[in-house]
């Protein structure tokens, strides 16, 4: 249990990474989406310190493998129609769905679970970082983030 190689490291970091990405999109502006890209670095950096013991997060997101920077990551290509008709939520679906195929078998049920949080989590950091309105102060999370959010919960099962 626990071993991945690095295209399947890649689906398990890729799922939180758009995840996050996908709450910024929805709602964009450019301070708080500056914001929002550092409350995902926090939860991402993070993430194997609060997850001690969960193998998934360990193997994809400890000190190491994030330092080798053997992981690479593709470039999202988003564009503004995939932002508007919603479709940058269904990619970002795509690849938790990838991602969860990827550690069922190999991780235990409550590794798995942790891990589907751990993704939530990092939209949930990005709804929640910075407000709308001037330099981002103003309500948190929009009713697109909270909308994204929902959909994220179901796909996630949470």
């Amino acid at each position: 249990m626990g071993t991945f190689t690095t295209e399947e490291l890649r689906a398990i970091i890729q799922a939180p990474m758009i995840t996050g990405l996908s709450v910024a999109m929805v709602d964009m502006g450019i301070v708080s989406t500056a914001i929002e890209a550092a409350a995902l670095s926090k939860q991402v950096a993070g993430a194997a310190e609060k997850y001690p013991n969960n193998v998934i997060i360990q193997a994809a997101f400890s000190e190491e493998t994030l330092k080798s920077k053997q992981i690479k990551l593709d470039k999202p290509n988003i564009n503004p129609e995939d932002v508007q008709s919603g479709a940058i939520i269904d990619n970002a679906i795509a690849d938790i769905t990838t991602a969860l195929q990827v550690v069922e078998g190999k991780a235990t049920q409550a590794d798995i679970s942790e891990y589907k949080q751990f993704i939530y989590d990092c939209g949930l950091a990005v709804a929640e970082a910075a407000g709308s309105g001037l330099f981002g102060m103003g309500k948190k999370v929009s009713d697109d983030e909270a909308a994204t959010l929902s959909r994220l919960k179901i796909a996630l099962g949470l």
